[in-house]
């Protein structure tokens, strides 16, 4: 099984009343090393800096085994400024690098892609036309798990994000979105985005709704599973759409589920990893199996 991911590296500089902390992150990176903890072999592409933030980015991935094929970027590593409002919601300030985020495809990206399992896109500019025509060349006949996850602190134009992630969806095999992408791109309505997006082409649709839990549509039908339980606190709910996202995608990359028993399995799976990353800060996948651990791995090996 292998995988390419393409999106997004940086530093989350976490300010909060316990101080000041770094943390390597982002939301493809933390798909791609979430799929490669499922045993998945994984490739980044994304833009990093020739800068001490680049090289704890690239350290943090080799500790954990993913390869990264990295796109220069002139204004250094993306760095994004972690506070809490009041009601406890992340909010994020972005650096100059990650506002102006830029792929260039070589041969050796080309190459990856194209022997793939499947090619997860996540928090990529797609309200950029150059960059969304460059990955659609790219792409070529690639299976694609797509999440938008859009960051009001990096989009320019939100009409033409949304021009740019439904040129993808279209052709998908998944697309995940969440509440969040729902209000922040359309009109609040998850349930009317599902169906939009399974009208648009998209081959399944991967739905989460926070406490309502997720839901998946496909040509088998829909599925459903709960806010999974687990033991212990809820730590940091940041990494866990894009552990629900590794989770889905690493079933894919072995094949689309045959049976709605196997559709139900991927997503129950799904949510007990999601709930397993959010009993940790960071995001850093877990499973319910490597809680007893849950620190291991977070600044890398």
């Amino acid at each position: 099984m292998t995988a390419v991911v393409i999106g997004d590296a940086l530093i989350d500089e976490i300010r909060d009343a316990s101080g000041v902390r770094e943390l390597v992150g982002g939301a493809a990176l933390n798909v791609a090393v979430g799929m490669r903890r499922l045993g998945v072999d994984t490739t980044l592409i994304a833009m990093v800096g020739d800068d001490e933030a680049g090289a704890h980015i690239r350290e943090y991935l080799r500790d954990h085994g993913v390869r990264l094929i990295e796109s220069p970027s002139p204004l250094g590593s993306s760095r994004a400024v972690v506070t809490r409002s009041p009601e406890g919601e992340p909010q994020y300030v972005f650096n100059e690098a990650a506002r102006a985020r830029s792929i260039r495809y070589g041969d050796e990206m080309r190459q990856a892609i194209s022997t793939a399992d499947v090619v997860a896109i996540s928090c990529f500019p797609f309200d950029v036309t150059g960059e969304v025509d460059a990955l659609v060349d790219a792409l070529g006949d690639a299976r694609v798990a797509l999440d938008p996850n859009p960051r009001s602190g990096m989009m320019s134009d939100a009409a033409q994000f949304v021009r740019g992630f439904e040129r993808l969806a279209a052709r998908a095999e998944l697309v995940k979105v969440g509440a969040d992408d729902a209000t922040l791109l359309y009109d609040g309505d998850l349930d009317a985005l599902r169906a939009r997006l399974r009208g648009l082409g998209s081959g399944a649709v991967l739905a989460t709704a926070g406490a309502e839990g997720a839901v998946i549509d496909s040509a088998a039908g829909s599925f459903r599973a709960p806010i999974a339980s687990l033991a212990g606190p809820v730590v940091d709910t940041v990494g866990a759409g894009d552990a629900t996202l590794a989770a889905v995608a690493a079933g894919l990359s072995q094949g689309e589920p045959k049976t709605d028993a196997e559709w139900q399995q991927l997503l129950d799976r799904a949510m007990l990893i999601a709930a397993a990353t959010c009993r940790a800060e960071g995001g850093l996948l877990r499973t319910p199996e490597s809680l007893a651990d849950a620190q291991h791995g977070v600044h890398g090996s």
